[in-house]
């Protein structure tokens, strides 16, 4: 249905009792009788559709612009959202009270294309929704999630993508927009950096809790809001997931690296530098605040965890691997090491693992839980992929330390008496509950420092164990399979980079046959 309407002139001009003249000013026409040039804005009006109980709904009215041409072609936007509704007359009524109210709110027209998608996917033509709001639905609408990946996206939503995009409405977000947020995360990576080497006690204090955003990060960041949007698509809230466009850095795993006795040499000198470095750092912060309680030497954990290594995944070689254990078999965890280290078991793993789950008699365990800490909480969930519930076999070494720890495990129970607390877990405190997985972290760490060895990761222990089954001649499908890796080529593309140096190693041991042969006997 063509809507009537029409542009017309009016000025703010009064008469002597104070009345507007409005369209009745003489000065709005000529004395030809075409409008003035110089005089009065230009207006329009549209015939609307009645209100939904019938009654007569009154023009739309805007006034305001400075030529002619501009009041035509919003008049002209204003019929194109109401023909949307073709002959039906409910939603030309949804249509009119959706013009009315975005005017009255924004002072500006809907945009048809969006009415037009909203009309075609059957969505309320008043709701406009927030991305900020709708991935706080979007998050709370999620049942079954893992806790911790639950709480993976809770940190993203919270930390970036609410504050950088959560105030724009979700129809109209775009990959500038999202482009944006990473270059705004860019500038407050460059912002926390300035605080840590001026020690400014402003920019400490804005700063405060908070870490460099890395490349891989930034992954993890922009899979939650692509996650969220393919939602969105699904429901036809948007029609293009702009997360998927966006172009980042690949932050793609370091390869893993083994310390060679080159590499350890090094590490020793950067450890030295960087000690320094930090030590004169702090001398200076305390210039900036002499009232900060923090000491003027870094503890030396600290300096040993944070000097500068060869890879952010570094593997010990066999040697390095025994000289630890040798050192840990006085440690209460010596078992879970040594788990970890022979079989690779992940840290939660190894921490959620029962005795139910255990045969030492054949020589197995079944992976079936874990126990995970985000912050303060810990708590049990299923292994990190389908891949990862199995069982996988034990070594006669292994099977020989689990049989000492759980001797000495009933010694403590006996000794605790009634205070024992029987979660069936492999490994406990002293009384039976279950150990924190980061105590266990920061155990390893200094058990490594204290026996002099060049730092790894706990979960590095894992990556030795892979690098101990293709030293020992076997393939990627082993290394999956013991590791429990969802693909091979997972497994390839962690571990390849070990190959040239174990292809190394395996020439030299075959080498070293022919050069140190008895040739007295022949």
């Amino acid at each position: 249905m063509a809507r009537r309407g029409s542009t017309f002139k009016s000025c703010g001009c009064r008469d002597e009792a104070g009345r507007k003249l409005g369209r009745k000013c003489p000065k709005l026409y000529r004395a030809v009788g075409r409008w003035s040039s110089t005089h009065g804005k230009w207006n329009y009006q549209l015939e609307m559709p009645p209100n939904a109980d019938g009654t007569r709904r009154g023009p739309l009215r805007r006034g305001g612009y400075l030529r002619v041409e501009d009041a035509e072609q919003e008049m002209e936007q204003a019929r194109e959202l109401l023909n949307i509704a073709g002959e039906d007359s409910c939603l030309a009524t949804k249509i009119a009270d959706l013009i009315i109210a975005t005017v009255a709110a924004t002072r500006q027209l809907p945009l048809p294309e969006e009415v037009r998608r909203k009309v075609r996917t059957g969505q309320n033509l008043a709701e406009v929704i927030t991305v900020g709001e709708y991935l706080s639905q979007w998050l709370r609408g999620r049942k079954g999630l893992r806790e911790s990946t639950r709480r993976a996206y809770a940190s993203h939503i919270k930390l970036y993508l609410i504050p950088y995009l959560g105030h724009l409405r979700l129809d109209r977000l775009r990959v500038a927009d999202v482009d944006r947020m990473f270059e705004e995360i860019d500038e407050f990576n460059d912002l926390i950096l300035r605080a840590r080497e001026t020690g400014d006690p402003e920019l400490r204090r804005l700063v405060k809790g908070r870490r460099v955003v890395g490349a891989a990060s930034k992954q993890r960041i922009r899979a939650t809001l692509r996650s969220a949007l393919t939602r969105a698509v699904k429901e036809r809230r948007v029609e293009v997931n702009v997360a998927a466009l966006v172009d980042l850095p690949s932050g793609k795993a370091p390869k893993a690296l083994i310390w060679t006795p080159e590499r350890i040499t090094q590490w020793r000198k950067d450890l030295a530098t960087y000690t320094a470095a930090i030590n004169a750092r702090r001398e200076r912060l305390r210039g900036h605040d002499p009232g900060r309680g923090q000491g003027n030497k870094i503890n030396r954990i600290d300096a040993y965890i944070g000097a500068p290594r060869p890879s952010k995944v570094m593997v010990w070689t066999p040697a390095l691997t025994k000289r630890f254990l040798e050192r840990a078999e006085r440690h209460c965890w010596y078992a879970l090491y040594y788990l970890i280290a022979f079989r690779g078991l992940r840290r939660g793993e190894a921490c959620g693992l029962r005795w139910s789950d255990v045969d030492l008699d054949e020589g197995t365990v079944t992976i079936r839980w874990q126990i995970i800490q985000i912050g303060p909480d810990t708590f049990e969930g299923k292994p990190k992929t389908d891949a990862g519930e199995a069982t996988i076999s034990l070594d006669a070494s292994t099977v020989t330390v689990l049989r000492a720890h759980r001797a000495r495990q009933n010694t403590e129970r006996l000794a605790a008496g009634d205070a024992w607390n029987d979660y069936d877990l492999v490994f406990t405190d002293r009384l039976g509950n279950p150990v924190r997985p980061n105590h266990v972290t920061d155990q390893f760490e200094r058990l490594s420092m204290e026996t002099g060895l060049p730092p790894i990761r706990l979960h590095d222990l894992r990556h030795g164990a892979a690098s101990f089954l293709l030293a020992a001649g076997h393939d990627m499908k082993t290394v999956q399979e013991t590791l429990r890796l969802s693909s091979l080529a997972i497994a390839a593309d962690i571990y390849t980079s070990l190959l040239p140096q174990l292809a190394r190693k395996s020439a030299e041991d075959a080498a070293a046959i022919i050069l140190n042969a008895d040739t007295t006997s022949v």
